[in-house]
Protein backbone atom coordinates (compact mmCIF):
# COMPACT_ATOMS: atom_id res chain seq x y z
CA UNK A 1 0.00 0.00 0.00
CA UNK A 2 0.99 3.45 -0.87
CA UNK A 3 0.22 6.97 0.40
CA UNK A 4 1.51 10.66 -0.58
CA UNK A 5 2.57 12.28 2.44
CA UNK A 6 2.18 15.91 2.58
CA UNK A 7 5.75 17.08 1.39
CA UNK A 8 5.21 15.16 -1.93
CA UNK A 9 7.20 11.97 -1.05
CA UNK A 10 5.75 8.48 -1.03
CA UNK A 11 5.17 6.36 1.75
CA UNK A 12 5.11 2.88 2.06
CA UNK A 13 3.32 0.47 3.52
CA UNK A 14 3.62 -3.72 4.11
CA UNK A 15 3.22 -6.33 6.24
CA UNK A 16 5.81 -9.02 7.35
CA UNK A 17 5.35 -12.84 5.55
CA UNK A 18 7.29 -14.19 8.40
CA UNK A 19 3.76 -14.87 10.09
CA UNK A 20 4.09 -17.75 7.28
CA UNK A 21 6.96 -19.05 8.00
CA UNK A 22 8.59 -21.00 5.11
CA UNK A 23 12.35 -22.07 4.03
CA UNK A 24 12.21 -22.88 0.55
CA UNK A 25 11.55 -21.05 -2.58
CA UNK A 26 8.19 -23.11 -3.25
CA UNK A 27 7.18 -22.43 0.51
CA UNK A 28 7.76 -18.60 -0.65
CA UNK A 29 5.39 -18.74 -3.55
CA UNK A 30 2.93 -20.92 -1.82
CA UNK A 31 3.12 -18.14 0.87
CA UNK A 32 2.07 -15.62 -1.87
CA UNK A 33 -0.80 -17.98 -3.45
CA UNK A 34 -2.15 -19.17 -0.49
CA UNK A 35 -1.74 -15.88 2.08
CA UNK A 36 -0.45 -12.92 0.55
CA UNK A 37 -2.63 -12.60 -2.54
CA UNK A 38 -6.09 -13.38 -0.65
CA UNK A 39 -5.20 -10.40 1.57
CA UNK A 40 -4.48 -8.19 -0.78
CA UNK A 41 -8.53 -8.74 -2.35
CA UNK A 42 -9.76 -9.01 1.03
CA UNK A 43 -8.53 -5.13 1.41
CA UNK A 44 -9.99 -4.65 -1.96
CA UNK A 45 -6.79 -3.24 -3.17
CA UNK A 46 -5.03 -3.45 -6.64
CA UNK A 47 -1.61 -3.77 -4.91
CA UNK A 48 -0.65 -5.00 -1.52
CA UNK A 49 3.31 -4.01 -0.19
CA UNK A 50 4.95 -7.47 1.47
CA UNK A 51 8.32 -7.60 3.80
CA UNK A 52 9.13 -10.71 2.36
CA UNK A 53 10.81 -12.91 4.55
CA UNK A 54 13.33 -15.50 2.35
CA UNK A 55 15.19 -17.69 4.88
CA UNK A 56 18.93 -18.92 4.59
CA UNK A 57 17.38 -21.65 1.82
CA UNK A 58 15.33 -19.63 -0.15
CA UNK A 59 17.84 -16.97 -0.46
CA UNK A 60 20.25 -19.53 -1.65
CA UNK A 61 17.98 -20.58 -4.48
CA UNK A 62 17.21 -17.31 -5.75
CA UNK A 63 20.78 -15.97 -5.81
CA UNK A 64 22.29 -18.72 -7.51
CA UNK A 65 19.69 -19.05 -10.25
CA UNK A 66 19.13 -15.53 -12.10
CA UNK A 67 15.82 -17.62 -13.83
CA UNK A 68 14.21 -18.41 -10.41
CA UNK A 69 14.74 -14.71 -9.23
CA UNK A 70 12.73 -13.42 -12.41
CA UNK A 71 10.27 -16.00 -11.86
CA UNK A 72 10.04 -14.83 -8.53
CA UNK A 73 9.66 -11.01 -9.70
CA UNK A 74 6.84 -12.13 -11.87
CA UNK A 75 4.61 -13.91 -9.58
CA UNK A 76 5.11 -10.78 -7.50
CA UNK A 77 3.53 -8.84 -10.33
CA UNK A 78 0.81 -11.22 -11.28
CA UNK A 79 -0.73 -11.09 -8.03
CA UNK A 80 -0.35 -7.54 -7.49
CA UNK A 81 1.82 -7.47 -5.03
CA UNK A 82 4.91 -5.63 -4.23
CA UNK A 83 8.01 -5.77 -2.50
CA UNK A 84 10.48 -3.07 -0.84
CA UNK A 85 11.76 -4.23 2.32
CA UNK A 86 12.70 -7.51 3.81
CA UNK A 87 12.75 -8.77 7.23
CA UNK A 88 16.75 -9.85 7.41
CA UNK A 89 16.49 -10.79 10.84
CA UNK A 90 15.26 -14.48 11.24
CA UNK A 91 18.48 -16.24 9.24
CA UNK A 92 16.18 -19.95 9.70
CA UNK A 93 13.84 -22.12 11.43
CA UNK A 94 11.54 -19.04 12.21
CA UNK A 95 8.26 -21.57 11.80
CA UNK A 96 10.67 -24.47 14.11
CA UNK A 97 8.34 -25.97 17.17
CA UNK A 98 11.08 -23.91 19.61
CA UNK A 99 12.34 -21.26 18.26
CA UNK A 100 13.55 -18.57 21.67
CA UNK A 101 17.28 -17.88 21.22
CA UNK A 102 17.68 -19.50 17.84
CA UNK A 103 16.40 -16.17 16.13
CA UNK A 104 19.73 -14.58 16.85
CA UNK A 105 22.14 -17.02 15.28
CA UNK A 106 24.11 -16.07 13.62
CA UNK A 107 25.49 -13.45 14.72
CA UNK A 108 27.11 -10.41 12.83
CA UNK A 109 30.27 -11.60 14.44
CA UNK A 110 29.32 -14.61 12.22
CA UNK A 111 30.50 -14.68 8.61
CA UNK A 112 27.04 -15.83 7.43
CA UNK A 113 25.47 -13.18 8.47
CA UNK A 114 27.30 -11.00 6.41
CA UNK A 115 26.82 -13.07 3.51
CA UNK A 116 22.98 -13.75 3.82
CA UNK A 117 22.76 -10.07 4.23
CA UNK A 118 24.36 -9.44 1.54
CA UNK A 119 22.28 -11.57 -0.69
CA UNK A 120 19.01 -9.97 0.59
CA UNK A 121 20.69 -6.65 -0.93
CA UNK A 122 20.82 -8.22 -4.39
CA UNK A 123 17.83 -9.77 -3.93
CA UNK A 124 15.79 -6.78 -3.03
CA UNK A 125 17.39 -5.03 -6.09
CA UNK A 126 15.96 -7.54 -8.23
CA UNK A 127 12.94 -7.08 -6.93
CA UNK A 128 11.69 -3.68 -6.10
CA UNK A 129 9.50 -2.73 -8.41
CA UNK A 130 9.73 -0.66 -11.90
CA UNK A 131 9.33 2.97 -10.73
CA UNK A 132 11.21 2.06 -7.21
CA UNK A 133 14.75 2.24 -6.46
CA UNK A 134 15.01 2.38 -2.39
CA UNK A 135 14.94 -0.58 -0.53
CA UNK A 136 15.32 -1.80 3.47
CA UNK A 137 16.35 -4.85 5.55
CA UNK A 138 15.90 -5.12 8.51
CA UNK A 139 18.69 -7.05 10.65
CA UNK A 140 20.25 -8.89 13.87
CA UNK A 141 20.60 -5.88 16.24
CA UNK A 142 24.35 -6.96 16.13
CA UNK A 143 24.33 -9.96 18.68
CA UNK A 144 22.19 -11.89 21.36
CA UNK A 145 23.72 -10.01 24.75
CA UNK A 146 25.63 -13.45 26.35
CA UNK A 147 29.42 -14.23 24.63
CA UNK A 148 29.27 -11.03 23.02
CA UNK A 149 33.03 -9.73 24.28
CA UNK A 150 35.30 -7.13 22.17
CA UNK A 151 36.76 -9.47 19.90
CA UNK A 152 33.26 -10.21 18.46
CA UNK A 153 32.22 -6.68 18.91
CA UNK A 154 35.34 -5.81 16.24
CA UNK A 155 34.27 -8.83 13.59
CA UNK A 156 30.91 -7.39 14.01
CA UNK A 157 31.81 -3.75 13.53
CA UNK A 158 33.93 -4.80 10.38
CA UNK A 159 31.37 -7.00 8.63
CA UNK A 160 28.88 -3.87 8.58
CA UNK A 161 31.59 -1.35 7.26
CA UNK A 162 32.23 -4.32 4.90
CA UNK A 163 28.40 -4.53 4.18
CA UNK A 164 28.28 -0.91 3.60
CA UNK A 165 31.05 -1.10 0.92
CA UNK A 166 28.84 -3.50 -0.79
CA UNK A 167 25.63 -2.02 -0.92
CA UNK A 168 27.37 1.20 -2.43
CA UNK A 169 28.72 -1.19 -5.44
CA UNK A 170 25.44 -2.55 -5.78
CA UNK A 171 24.08 1.09 -6.06
CA UNK A 172 26.62 2.28 -8.48
CA UNK A 173 25.85 -1.71 -10.72
CA UNK A 174 22.08 -1.48 -10.44
CA UNK A 175 21.23 1.83 -9.20
CA UNK A 176 19.65 0.84 -6.51
CA UNK A 177 20.11 2.15 -3.25
CA UNK A 178 19.48 -0.48 -0.20
CA UNK A 179 19.90 0.49 3.16
CA UNK A 180 20.13 -1.56 6.36
CA UNK A 181 18.52 -1.27 9.43
CA UNK A 182 19.76 -3.11 12.95
CA UNK A 183 16.61 -3.53 14.74
CA UNK A 184 17.17 -3.05 18.72
CA UNK A 185 15.34 -6.09 20.53
CA UNK A 186 15.27 -6.54 24.75
CA UNK A 187 17.97 -8.65 25.61
CA UNK A 188 20.76 -8.00 22.71
CA UNK A 189 23.48 -5.58 22.83
CA UNK A 190 21.78 -3.14 20.99
CA UNK A 191 18.30 -3.27 22.97
CA UNK A 192 17.34 0.28 22.99
CA UNK A 193 17.79 2.62 20.79
CA UNK A 194 19.82 4.11 22.65
CA UNK A 195 22.46 1.39 22.72
CA UNK A 196 22.05 1.76 18.14
CA UNK A 197 23.64 5.49 18.37
CA UNK A 198 27.03 4.39 19.22
CA UNK A 199 28.03 1.46 17.24
CA UNK A 200 25.86 3.24 14.31
CA UNK A 201 27.96 6.67 14.29
CA UNK A 202 31.04 4.61 14.66
CA UNK A 203 30.68 3.71 11.14
CA UNK A 204 28.80 6.43 10.18
CA UNK A 205 27.40 5.46 6.71
CA UNK A 206 24.06 6.47 5.76
CA UNK A 207 23.17 2.91 4.26
CA UNK A 208 23.68 1.34 7.67
CA UNK A 209 20.59 2.77 10.34
CA UNK A 210 18.13 1.36 12.34
CA UNK A 211 14.75 -0.46 12.01
CA UNK A 212 12.36 0.94 14.79
CA UNK A 213 10.08 -1.44 16.10
CA UNK A 214 7.28 -0.46 18.11
CA UNK A 215 6.93 -3.49 20.16
CA UNK A 216 10.23 -3.51 21.22
CA UNK A 217 10.32 0.51 21.77
CA UNK A 218 7.77 -0.06 24.23
CA UNK A 219 8.71 -3.26 25.68
CA UNK A 220 11.59 -1.16 27.05
CA UNK A 221 9.78 1.89 27.95
CA UNK A 222 11.11 3.89 25.92
CA UNK A 223 9.30 7.01 24.84
CA UNK A 224 8.85 7.35 21.01
CA UNK A 225 9.46 11.29 20.80
CA UNK A 226 12.81 11.07 23.03
CA UNK A 227 13.91 8.19 21.36
CA UNK A 228 13.27 9.55 17.67
CA UNK A 229 14.66 12.91 18.64
CA UNK A 230 18.02 11.58 20.20
CA UNK A 231 18.53 9.48 16.49
CA UNK A 232 17.91 12.17 14.80
CA UNK A 233 20.46 14.83 16.60
CA UNK A 234 23.10 12.24 16.29
CA UNK A 235 22.38 11.58 12.60
CA UNK A 236 21.26 7.99 12.50
CA UNK A 237 18.63 6.97 9.77
CA UNK A 238 15.52 5.63 10.29
CA UNK A 239 15.88 3.24 8.02
CA UNK A 240 12.28 1.70 8.70
CA UNK A 241 9.62 1.03 11.31
CA UNK A 242 8.00 -2.21 11.93
CA UNK A 243 4.43 -1.29 13.49
CA UNK A 244 3.66 -4.01 16.19
CA UNK A 245 2.12 -3.32 19.92
CA UNK A 246 3.70 -5.46 22.96
CA UNK A 247 1.64 -6.98 25.67
CA UNK A 248 1.03 -4.71 28.73
CA UNK A 249 -0.23 -5.62 32.83
CA UNK A 250 -0.85 -2.82 34.27
CA UNK A 251 -0.76 -4.64 37.78
CA UNK A 252 1.13 -7.40 37.59
CA UNK A 253 0.71 -8.16 41.46
CA UNK A 254 -2.68 -8.93 40.74
CA UNK A 255 -2.92 -12.72 41.01
CA UNK A 256 -5.71 -12.31 37.88
CA UNK A 257 -3.39 -10.66 36.17
CA UNK A 258 -0.68 -12.83 36.32
CA UNK A 259 -3.11 -15.35 35.16
CA UNK A 260 -4.05 -13.82 32.25
CA UNK A 261 -0.34 -13.22 31.11
CA UNK A 262 0.06 -17.05 31.92
CA UNK A 263 -1.77 -17.85 28.90
CA UNK A 264 0.89 -15.98 26.87
CA UNK A 265 3.75 -18.00 28.04
CA UNK A 266 4.36 -20.37 25.03
CA UNK A 267 7.34 -22.37 23.91
CA UNK A 268 8.22 -20.96 20.57
CA UNK A 269 9.47 -17.40 20.82
CA UNK A 270 11.18 -15.57 23.20
CA UNK A 271 9.07 -13.00 25.46
CA UNK A 272 11.43 -10.42 27.38
CA UNK A 273 9.58 -9.11 30.24
CA UNK A 274 10.56 -5.41 31.28
CA UNK A 275 9.41 -3.55 33.73
CA UNK A 276 10.61 0.01 35.57
CA UNK A 277 11.70 1.15 38.88
CA UNK A 278 10.75 4.47 40.56
CA UNK A 279 14.11 5.68 39.19
CA UNK A 280 13.73 4.68 35.92
CA UNK A 281 16.18 1.86 35.83
CA UNK A 282 14.83 -1.17 33.53
CA UNK A 283 14.58 -4.87 34.81
CA UNK A 284 14.25 -7.91 32.85
CA UNK A 285 14.18 -11.40 32.24
CA UNK A 286 14.54 -12.99 29.07
CA UNK A 287 10.99 -14.74 29.41
CA UNK A 288 7.79 -14.78 30.58
CA UNK A 289 7.38 -17.70 32.49
CA UNK A 290 10.45 -16.45 34.09
CA UNK A 291 9.00 -13.08 35.67
CA UNK A 292 5.95 -15.00 36.26
CA UNK A 293 7.47 -17.97 38.64
CA UNK A 294 7.44 -17.80 42.13
CA UNK A 295 9.80 -15.54 43.74
CA UNK A 296 10.80 -14.78 40.21
CA UNK A 297 13.61 -11.88 39.77
CA UNK A 298 11.26 -9.01 38.44
CA UNK A 299 9.64 -6.39 41.00
CA UNK A 300 5.80 -6.70 40.00
CA UNK A 301 4.92 -3.06 41.98
CA UNK A 302 4.98 -1.28 38.54
CA UNK A 303 3.63 -2.34 34.97
CA UNK A 304 5.17 -4.98 32.87
CA UNK A 305 5.55 -4.94 29.55
CA UNK A 306 6.29 -8.39 27.40
CA UNK A 307 7.95 -8.73 23.92
CA UNK A 308 4.57 -10.45 22.92
CA UNK A 309 3.87 -8.94 19.26
CA UNK A 310 -0.64 -8.60 20.00
CA UNK A 311 -2.18 -7.85 17.10
CA UNK A 312 -2.72 -4.25 16.07
CA UNK A 313 -6.47 -4.00 15.94
CA UNK A 314 -7.68 -6.49 18.71
CA UNK A 315 -6.10 -5.79 22.12
CA UNK A 316 -6.00 -8.77 24.96
CA UNK A 317 -8.73 -9.03 27.00
CA UNK A 318 -9.07 -7.07 30.21
CA UNK A 319 -7.28 -6.86 32.88
CA UNK A 320 -4.34 -7.15 29.69
CA UNK A 321 -4.23 -4.46 26.91
CA UNK A 322 -1.27 -3.76 24.39
CA UNK A 323 1.23 -0.99 23.74
CA UNK A 324 -0.94 0.40 20.85
CA UNK A 325 -1.17 3.97 22.37
CA UNK A 326 3.15 4.04 22.09
CA UNK A 327 2.61 2.87 18.03
CA UNK A 328 0.49 5.63 17.96
CA UNK A 329 2.95 8.28 19.15
CA UNK A 330 5.71 6.94 17.65
CA UNK A 331 3.86 6.91 14.01
CA UNK A 332 3.45 10.57 14.56
CA UNK A 333 6.55 11.16 15.06
CA UNK A 334 8.07 9.45 12.38
CA UNK A 335 5.64 10.23 9.28
CA UNK A 336 3.70 12.97 11.16
CA UNK A 337 5.69 15.84 10.75
CA UNK A 338 6.64 18.07 7.76
CA UNK A 339 8.92 15.26 6.19
CA UNK A 340 8.75 11.54 7.36
CA UNK A 341 11.67 10.02 9.52
CA UNK A 342 11.19 6.96 7.20
CA UNK A 343 9.31 5.79 4.03
CA UNK A 344 9.11 2.16 4.77
CA UNK A 345 6.65 0.91 7.21
CA UNK A 346 5.87 -2.53 7.93
CA UNK A 347 3.13 -4.47 10.22
CA UNK A 348 4.91 -7.11 11.90
CA UNK A 349 2.55 -9.63 14.03
CA UNK A 350 4.00 -13.05 13.79
CA UNK A 351 2.38 -14.54 16.74
CA UNK A 352 -0.45 -15.18 15.63
CA UNK A 353 -0.14 -19.07 16.23
CA UNK A 354 1.67 -18.67 19.33
CA UNK A 355 -1.39 -16.33 20.51
CA UNK A 356 -3.61 -18.62 23.63
CA UNK A 357 -5.29 -21.13 21.85
CA UNK A 358 -8.98 -19.40 22.10
CA UNK A 359 -7.39 -16.57 20.05
CA UNK A 360 -5.41 -18.20 17.47
CA UNK A 361 -7.56 -18.36 13.98
CA UNK A 362 -8.73 -21.60 13.05
CA UNK A 363 -8.61 -21.25 9.51
CA UNK A 364 -6.58 -19.96 6.63
CA UNK A 365 -9.35 -17.30 6.30
CA UNK A 366 -9.60 -16.27 9.84
CA UNK A 367 -5.56 -15.44 9.52
CA UNK A 368 -6.22 -13.33 6.32
CA UNK A 369 -9.08 -11.51 7.85
CA UNK A 370 -6.81 -10.34 11.05
CA UNK A 371 -3.95 -9.55 8.55
CA UNK A 372 -6.08 -7.23 6.61
CA UNK A 373 -7.65 -5.49 10.17
CA UNK A 374 -4.14 -4.88 11.16
CA UNK A 375 -3.49 -2.92 7.69
CA UNK A 376 -6.84 -1.36 7.78
CA UNK A 377 -5.68 0.00 11.44
CA UNK A 378 -2.42 1.11 10.25
CA UNK A 379 -3.95 2.42 7.31
CA UNK A 380 -6.28 4.73 9.01
CA UNK A 381 -3.63 5.74 11.62
CA UNK A 382 -1.57 7.37 8.09
CA UNK A 383 -4.66 8.50 6.82
CA UNK A 384 -5.24 10.44 10.43
CA UNK A 385 -1.57 12.03 10.25
CA UNK A 386 -2.41 13.29 6.63
CA UNK A 387 -1.60 11.11 4.27
CA UNK A 388 -3.10 9.94 1.37
CA UNK A 389 -3.70 6.50 0.35
CA UNK A 390 -2.97 6.53 -3.39
CA UNK A 391 -4.40 3.52 -5.97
Amino acid sequence: MRFRHPDGSTVHLAYCTNVHPAETLDGVLAQLREHCEPVRKRLGRDRLGIGLWLARDAAHALVTDPAALRGLRTELDRRGLEVVTLNGFPYEGFGAEEVKYRVYKPDWADPERLDHTTSLARLLAGLLPDDVTDGTISTLPLAWRTAYDETRADKARAALVTLAERLDALHELTGCSIRIGLEPEPGCVVETTQDAIAPLTAIAHDRIGICVDTCHLATSFEDPHTALDALTAARVPVVKSQLSAALHAEHPRDPGVREALGAFAEPRFLHQTRTTTSTGALHGTDDLDEALADGGPLPDTAPWRAHFHVPLHAAPAAPLTSTLPVLRAALTRLVGGPHPLTRHLEVETYTWQALPPELRPRARAQLTDGIAAELTLARDLLTDLGLKELP
